[in-house]
């Protein structure tokens, strides 16, 4: 094993929304440099960073240059073009690889690797053709969810399929603009679940537990955690995400997403090679945090203590809390006061994107209590806080 890159090493993140934010925030408070490359300028990250490269990911010759000023590199988003990964590891140390990639960058490759991994998931066939969906709505029936195989997160690029009429069939197919997908039997589920966890250079494994995701139009809405679950399933997540993180010889942080079946039963979602919007809470729930535990990872440093100290839950802030009002066309800033006065514990994260927008992801808040449940209720109400006195 190499030896450990200890401050001020360099880290390169590809990539530069809130979870690069967050992930430079830590290396910042270890003593890291930190460079930033993405095609927005004055980005979350780029905020935070000692240096900002502003190009497109498919501009080679700048990739190359922002890798020979870094130590290692690492990504805050998985849809980083293949050959970007593979320029920037002709000079830098890369984790997680570009393997990993490859199969998170594609739903029909992701199931067919947990399927290879005897995980399970709900019925799935590929699909890249009208004929195909039609024989795969045969095998699987209906309802059904036909998603493009790349691309599309927080919803987009999903058609729910209920009626197996050739007409709507084919106006469904091209929704997605007849691109290649997966088609999925729907699955009706109790709760969708995560386990954010992380492997190191040699091998070490840490994990988060379950966490207890509640979404909203199809973005996460509230995380809590630890989930309220009986120990033998969260024991069961967390031993397919070890199979998942090591089947994919993964280095650094992954989050796992589980459908939860109403007997217990734990379904394999999708993957997220790189820290988790369900992991926001570990900041302050945890002795590590994720964007931490990604920075030890990468830098080949022991793994930090992973466990909680105290129950939390967090609240996403989109955009369209700064538009309190259906006939307001230019955005207010929310009354931040009144979500922190709620509670003492509540704590406030703002990503600094220059412009709100409904359904944009924002900022987070977060708190603490004596139960997950508590805290989640405490998180809602600081958030409802806007809503109400703006509304």
């Amino acid at each position: 094993m190499k030896q450990p890159l200890l401050p001020p090493a360099t880290i390169g993140i590809l990539g530069s929304g809130q979870l690069g934010r967050m992930l430079a925030l830590a290396a910042r408070a270890m003593g890291y440099r930190v460079h930033v490359y993405s095609p927005d300028p004055q980005s979350p990250t780029g905020q935070i960073a000692d240096c900002e490269f502003v190009a497109a990911y498919d501009d080679l010759d700048a990739v190359r240059q922002f890798a020979q000023g870094v130590d290692v590199v690492t990504y805050e988003f998985e849809n980083v073009p293949a050959a970007t990964a593979v320029a920037c590891r002709e000079f830098a140390s890369l984790h997680p690889g570009p393997h990993v990639l490859h199969v998170a960058q594609n739903r029909l490759r992701e199931k067919q690797f947990f399927v290879s991994q005897g995980l399970p998931t709900a019925p799935f066939v590929g699909v890249s053709s009208l004929d195909d969906l039609l024989a795969g709505l045969a095998k699987i029936g209906t309802p059904a969810i036909l998603k493009t195989a790349s691309s599309g997160y927080d919803g987009k690029g999903q058609e729910k399929i209920v009626n197996r009429q050739l007409s709507i069939v084919n106006r469904q197919w091209e929704a997605i603009n007849r691109q290649p997908a997966i088609l999925e039997a729907f699955v009706e589920f109790e709760r969708e679940v995560s386990v954010v966890a992380a492997r190191g250079i040699d091998g070490a494994f840490a994990h988060y537990g379950l966490i207890h995701n509640d979404h909203a139009n199809h973005i996460l809405d509230v995380s809590q955690a630890p989930a309220d679950v009986p120990p033998e399933v969260a024991e069961e997540a967390v031993e397919m995400a070890r199979t998942v993180l090591e089947g994919l010889n993964v280095v650094g942080v992954l989050c796992v997403e589980f459908f939860l079946l109403a007997n217990g039963r734990l379904l394999l979602n999708e993957i997220a090679p790189r820290p988790h919007n369900s992991g926001h809470l570990t900041i302050e729930a945890c002795m590590t945090s994720q964007f931490e535990q990604q920075l030890r990872a990468v830098c080949g440093l022991p793994l930090g203590d992973a466990r909680y100290h105290s129950p939390a839950a967090m609240a996403n802030l989109l955009g369209d809390l700064w538009f309190p009002h259906a006939a307001l066309r230019a955005p207010e800033s929310p009354n931040w006061t009144a979500v922190l006065a709620h509670h003492p514990t509540i704590k406030l994260h703002l990503y600094g994107k220059t412009e709100a927008r409904p359904g944009r992801k924002m900022g987070h808040i977060t708190a603490l209590a004596e139960t997950a449940a508590a805290a989640a209720i405490l998180v809602r109400q600081a958030r409802g806080k806007l809503e109400r006195e703006e509304g």
